[in-house]
């Protein structure tokens, strides 16, 4: 691999912010979390994962599959490098729960553990090091949804069944699956801390979520119900269903489970409608396609949806609050919008051509501070400083055609 620095990268300040609050951390606790691998009860410093190695930073990494040749392997962004993880069916595609990378293919799962991590403690964050490997299969079939909490991951299939698998087994390297749920779901099962929502068929022909234990057995249904749902996003607060009439938001209140709507507030036709959300990982700024009119984005902790008339787009991402909203559209063109007025801010030919017949769409995976889109034809990974201009910070040629690219780290 090779790359090309097209103007030098600089750390934000938010980062450094971010590294020596970790920092100032860590000295106060005294522990490496890499140097041992035992600790006593006692003296285990706040944080300690073993086998991992707390970082002052976010791990940054891409996980990229090439769907024609089968191969995997990983990006380090810190690093600079390519490494490879391993091998995924060809035509396989690629979710992440900025960890793991799961290659979902025709007749099961491949889990992939991508060796960066962090870990959200709500006042702050840390960041965390290890082996990459590959874990295990989940036999059975392709899944369209793969969704995790730090409990439980769910892989929801096209006929409606789901598997739910052990999170923290994964961490230790082995697959352990805790329930399979072979009634068909009316969407995406998605974990919420120890439980797994479970869409099913409700009265009227509206979609009521069930609140199921890590075993699979029903503990109680929400009261707000979701027509039509399609699609689901994890946030730091909650998990949204995407809905014929908005959104249905699920987060944990006094302990349960507690569903609020987020309306569209307006008349939405079905094919302007959302049905998979992009967003930055555990992010509370989702983003949608709304058809051949443009992008929807939701803000989650203001309850508000608001439609962006970009026009048709192959890709969509946005960091959140405070950041611009990044599309690519099929010249291979990315853009920026201001979310707020909807005005464009900027616009870049950044793709060398489109991906051939069916081949998979490039993407937009966003962090704190950059962008990265896959160029297929080129077999390049972009990486782009959205708050400038949709400067090209660095490039990496890679060498295989990264048909398939999720990032972990985060």
């Amino acid at each position: 691999m090779t790359w090309n620095h097209t103007k030098a990268a600089t750390a934000s300040a938010a980062s450094l912010a971010l590294g020596i609050l970790l920092l100032g951390c860590a000295d106060s606790e005294k522990g490496d979390a890499g140097s041992t691998g035992k600790s006593s009860s006692s003296a285990t410093p706040h944080g300690y994962i073993a086998g991992a190695r707390e970082t002052a930073e976010q791990q940054s990494r891409l996980v990229l599959g090439d769907s024609t040749s089968g191969t995997l392997q990983v990006l380090d962004l810190i690093e600079e490098k390519t490494k490879p993880l391993g091998r995924m069916p060809k035509g396989s595609r690629l979710f992440t729960d900025g960890r793991f990378a799961y290659a979902a293919f025709g007749s099961g799962t491949k889990i992939f553990d991508s060796g960066a991590w962090m870990v959200d403690h709500g006042d702050h964050v840390h960041y965390y090091r290890a082996k990459m490997r590959e874990v295990g299969t989940v036999r059975g079939k392709k899944p369209e949804h793969v969704h995790s909490s730090p409990s439980l991951t769910a892989l929801t299939f096209a006929d409606g069944k789901a598997e739910l698998v052990d999170h923290s087994q994964l961490e230790k390297g082995r697959v352990k699956e805790t329930a399979a749920l072979d009634e068909s779901a009316a969407g995406p099962v998605v974990p919420l801390k120890e439980e797994a929502l479970v869409p099913a068929a409700g009265p009227g022909g509206k979609t009521a979520v069930e609140v199921r234990d890590r075993h699979g057995k029903k503990k109680t249904t929400l009261r707000e119900k979701c027509p039509d749902l399609r699609g689901a996003a994890v946030t730091r607060a909650g998990v949204v269903f995407g809905c014929a009439d908005g959104a249905l938001f699920v987060s944990e209140k006094e302990g349960k489970p507690h569903g609020e709507k987020i309306p569209f507030g307006r008349s939405v036709p079905e094919k302007e409608r959302p049905t998979s959300f992009q967003h930055r990982s555990l992010g509370s700024t989702l983003t949608a396609n709304a058809g051949d009119k443009g992008v929807w984005v939701l803000d989650v902790p203001g309850r508000e949806w608001k439609l962006v008339e970009t026009g048709p787009v192959t890709a969509v991402n946005s960091a959140g609050e405070g950041t611009p909203l990044l599309t690519l559209d099929d010249s291979g063109t990315l853009k920026s919008y201001d979310i707020s007025s909807g005005k464009r801010i900027a616009a870049r030919k950044l793709l060398s051509g489109k991906p051939k017949g069916e081949a998979p769409q490039p993407v937009i995976e966003v962090d704190a501070n950059r962008a990265y889109v896959n160029d297929v034809a080129g077999k390049k990974i972009y990486e782009i400083d959205y708050n400038d201009d949709l400067r090209t910070a660095r490039s990496f040629s890679v060498d295989s055609a990264p048909s398939a690219m999720v990032e972990t780290g985060r």
